[in-house]
């Protein structure tokens, strides 16, 4: 974790929460915080019933968090298209078919929520501690949300390095059916000016830089197929070559196939 990140809060039921999280991720506790004093690069921020994750600044961008009840994810799920979605076509969702996907990137788990919607179980692994607080927040929030509590209740959330936890569940014969990946893409001078989200994850992890030693175990656990979603020009990761491609405006998936999910 190279961020340096204190843990704050801003009322009373937040600041229980931030103790306990202060305690669990051994990051001070702050008893008074301004955004605009950088001794901390980031700030985890405990509020009733949420955590976000802000960056401290000047000019630094709004917080980060996992939000499944309300803005681009709500919107989606009422108007995003349904099996139409690439994201569906990709994962093998048809007729009937709902495949258990496990998001072994699950990041701020909007794909992951994606699926859930379609009716998939899910599985979300995410290896940062401080990603895992910001999602556990959000998943707690949208089980008490009664629009959304069914479809938060087919994800389930995990807090570990993928690549050792695919080697367990290899060891101990759990299969997934489908394998979803979508590293962190490294950024170039011209794409210095990325999202809030991905300016905040490369200041916490950084890039995914055994993105192939990642598809490789996946590749040996999973029952059915691989997916992994790449920037468009991007090219694929190394090793096996991906079966076939699904080409969106800006983001692609790579298919990698090892049986009929019919």
């Amino acid at each position: 974790m190279s961020a340096n990140i204190g843990v704050c809060y801003v009322d009373e039921a937040g600041h229980e929460d931030a103790q306990a999280l202060a305690q669990r991720l051994n990051l001070p506790l702050l008893d008074h915080y301004d955004l605009r004093d950088e001794q901390y690069s980031q700030l985890l921020i405990c509020e009733a019933g949420s955590r976000r994750l802000q960056q401290t600044g000047r000019k630094a961008p709004g917080p980060v968090l996992a939000d499944f009840v309300s803005g681009a994810v709500a919107h989606r799920r009422k108007f995003g298209g349904g099996k139409g979605q690439m994201i569906a076509k990709a994962v093998g969702i048809k007729g009937s078919i709902r495949p258990q996907v496990t998001d072994v990137t699950a990041g701020l788990g909007r794909d992951s929520f994606v699926l859930a919607t379609l009716g998939c179980e899910v599985q979300m692994v995410e290896r940062s501690p401080i990603i895992h607080a910001l999602l556990e927040s959000g998943l707690q929030q949208a089980l008490c949300d009664p629009e959304v509590a069914d479809i938060a209740a087919r994800m389930q959330l995990v807090n570990a390095d993928s690549i050792d936890w695919l080697a367990e569940q290899l060891t101990a014969n759990h299969r997934p059916q489908v394998i979803y990946v979508d590293p962190m893409f490294p950024h170039t001078e011209k794409s210095a000016l990325v999202k809030k989200e991905m300016r905040a994850f490369r200041d916490i992890v950084g890039d995914d830089q055994d993105s192939a030693a990642l598809l490789e175990r996946a590749l040996n656990l999973a029952e059915y197929r691989v997916v992994v979603k790449r920037p468009r020009k991007a090219p694929a990761i190394e090793g096996q070559t991906p079966s076939y491609q699904l080409n969106g405006k800006s983001s692609r998936y790579d298919i990698y196939t090892l049986k009929s999910l019919s």
